[in-house]
């Protein structure tokens, strides 16, 4: 039996994609901070992010387009702005 077609979405790749790179900018920002135990803490805070996106990317690569993933997308979202708001880069 052939395998099922996953579902595209050129604005949900396009968006993970702008995802990745501002996962690349800011763990390279937190990279660069000189003091261990605030650069640990930053990576603690970013966490919910990085997974978020992990998961996200995975699911879309696997699966494709549909609820799941795009209440993924709004979780990093929702991630990205709470780490941003509680955290100054």
């Amino acid at each position: 039996m052939a395998k099922k077609r996953r579902k595209l979405n050129p604005e949900l790749e396009k968006n993970i994609i702008l995802a990745k790179k501002q996962i690349e900018l800011i763990t390279a920002i937190i990279h660069d901070i000189d003091e261990d135990d605030i650069q640990e803490e930053y990576k603690t805070a970013f966490l919910p992010v990085m997974s978020a996106y992990m998961s996200l990317d995975q699911m879309y690569k696997e699966v494709g387009f549909n609820d799941e993933t795009t209440n993924l997308y709004q979780l990093y979202l929702t991630n990205l702005d709470k780490f941003k708001n509680e955290y100054e880069l």
